[in-house]
């Protein structure tokens, strides 16, 4: 049966890229993963949203900002840029993958996802602006974010590992704990935008809809996901020191105690300094690094050694360092 030849497999055919090139470039989509969530929300903490009222083009007429309309169309218009720039990395990240020798099939699958969430990204974006900044698209819009981080973190991930068959390097119930402290984190992702639709800061100075909430009620509700997370956070750490699990695991859950832990202080402080913008800036950086160091700490909990090798006992805790 004749392959079907396409312009990816006919330019892996006369390039080869080493594999150390498509790990940076994994790397770099997931860099760009969580750059795009700080420069969404510079956006609306400057008050930008509404900077271009429309979608796609900047205006009716325009597909650039005009000059009278001053800096908050250039901070959006921006913004709408970087996913152009975004695009451009990850393209470059699966033809990387392609032209890998052996091709895997699975990193360059992952890149394509990452391409097809950026284009729902940029359709929700256009939503969001033509809804007038309705703050359950705003929340649709930062957590199609979220979904970006995990797809860019996954291909990285796989890049730095073999093909073979996954190993445990720790027992099943920590597993199941793991994917408990991840839903958990989820969910404290979650509350967050239900506490950023109800407060201040819309996304612009004009009368934008927000969220039917008590703001102070839907804080103390975001606080409480915050303070389980940080129990099952300790919890990880104390059952893997118990069990002596390898070394990449126990630093993993050191790594997510520690961000989790800055981010429920900066949201404490922000909250009793009224959520000035810097701070709430950060705190979205810092929901970004949560989700990142919970995520490693489940993959920290397998390995995958090459898929001609079988790892001994022995070699586990090689592999879970390396």
């Amino acid at each position: 049966m004749n392959r079907v030849r396409t312009p990816f497999s006919l330019l892996a055919e006369r390039v080869t890229v080493p594999d150390q090139w498509v790990r940076r470039a994994a790397l770099a989509t997931l860099v760009c993963s969580v750059l795009i969530i700080v420069t969404g929300g510079a956006v609306r903490l400057t008050g930008s949203g509404l900077g271009c009222p429309t979608w796609p083009t900047c205006t009716s007429s325009t597909l650039a900002p005009t000059s009278a309309m001053g800096v908050h169309g250039l901070i959006e218009f921006g913004n709408r840029m970087l996913t152009d720039v975004i695009c451009v990395v990850v393209g470059l990240a699966i033809i990387a993958a392609r032209c890998a020798k052996p091709h895997r099939k699975d990193v360059t699958r992952l890149g394509w996802y990452q391409f097809w969430i950026i284009v729902a990204e940029a359709v929700i974006g256009g939503i969001t602006v033509l809804t007038h900044l309705n703050p359950y698209v705003v929340s649709l819009h930062f957590l199609s974010s979220m979904l970006l981080i995990l797809t860019s973190l996954a291909m990285w991930q796989r890049t730095r590992e073999g093909d073979g068959a996954p190993v445990r390097t720790v027992g099943r119930p920590i597993i199941h704990l793991s994917r408990v402290t991840v839903a958990m984190t989820a969910l404290l992702v979650v509350a967050g935008t239900l506490v950023t639709g109800t407060g201040p800061h819309p996304g612009d100075s004009s009368d934008v809809k927000r969220m039917p909430f008590d703001w102070d009620k839907i804080t103390q509700f975001h606080a409480d996901f915050a303070m389980i997370s940080v129990g099952l956070a300790v919890a990880m750490l104390f059952v893997l020191m118990a069990v002596d699990a390898p070394h990449a695991p126990r630093r993993a859950a050191k790594e997510f105690l520690a961000v989790l832990l800055a981010q429920g202080v900066l949201g404490f402080v922000q909250y009793f300094t009224h959520v000035p913008e810097l701070l709430v800036g950060i705190h979205l950086l810092g929901a970004a690094l949560c989700w990142i160091a919970v995520l490693r700490l489940h993959l920290s909990l397998r390995v995958r050694p090459a898929a001609d090798a079988l790892p001994r006992p022995a070699d586990i805790e090689a592999l879970a360092v390396a």
